[in-house]
């Protein structure tokens, strides 16, 4: 395993009762990479991230984060690990920065002052550091949300849908950030969304969930054409409706 690997999914299988949730997914995320986890809803997404992050446990195979095996050294992975949702808001009764502090002590962040300003300068939060998270504009909001998902430094950042509720000026400039966090940091990237222009702007490479299977897998500028369709978009249609060989096997 090389040292810049800050995920690593092997043959993960996931089962509920006669449901087959994740059949063998099996992928890697390399620090400094944005990987696109793509799929329509029920694809096993959100059951790959809450295994990854320790919420569920797989039936069988494993997760490696930053080299620690999740199911025998889950604290020190965890730690090495964080995660922003817009499903997933801070605690709208405490402040921007009684958050952050809160956060950082559970991450153990020392010195954790520094570190609590340094991010609400970085993400410009600073005039409402004062301000209850639940009175934050959704722009706001989601900046709270990725400044407390890197309080930790972490390894590994998973992102699911961290842009959906903002307008597209604002989207853009997150997904400006983040884009420097993987290329300046020593970050790996795991990023689920449906929106596809940003996927194809953001992510170095996707994967694309269909069945609990990754069906696909190569740059989201070129693996379009590799099966047949124009766009990202169109392609994400595909997996959506049609049967899984019929996709895979690409244009007739």
């Amino acid at each position: 395993m090389t040292t810049r690997t800050a995920l690593r999914v092997d043959k993960l299988h996931k089962q509920y009762g006669r449901v087959t949730a994740l059949d063998e997914v099996s992928f890697a995320v390399q620090r400094g990479e944005i990987v696109g986890l793509l799929g329509p809803n029920g694809a096993g997404k959100t059951t790959t991230i809450n295994i990854v992050l320790g919420v569920l446990r797989a039936t069988t195979g494993s997760v490696q984060i930053d080299g620690l095996d999740i199911a025998r050294q889950r604290a020190r992975a965890l730690a090495r690990t964080n995660f922003a949702a817009v499903y997933a808001a801070l605690p709208g009764n405490l402040t921007v920065i009684e958050n952050l502090r809160f956060f950082g002590l559970l991450y153990s962040v020392d010195p954790l002052r520094s570190r609590v300003d340094e991010l609400l300068e970085e993400f410009d939060l600073s005039q409402v550091r004062h301000t209850k998270c639940g009175l934050l504009s959704s722009g706001e909001q989601t900046r709270a949300a990725l400044a407390k998902a890197l309080i930790n430094k972490p390894q590994l950042l998973l992102l699911d849908e961290p842009t959906a509720s903002l307008d597209p000026s604002a989207a853009q400039i997150i997904r400006a950030r983040i884009q420097h966090l993987a290329s300046h940091g020593d970050c790996g990237i795991l990023w689920t969304s449906h929106n596809m222009y940003e996927v194809e702007a953001v992510c170095d490479r996707v994967l694309f969930l269909s069945h609990g299977r990754v069906l696909l897998e190569g740059n989201p500028k070129t693996l379009p054409a590799e099966h047949g369709a124009a766009t990202l978009e169109e392609l994400f249609i595909r997996v959506a409706r049609e049967p899984l060989a019929d996709v895979a096997g690409g244009p007739s």
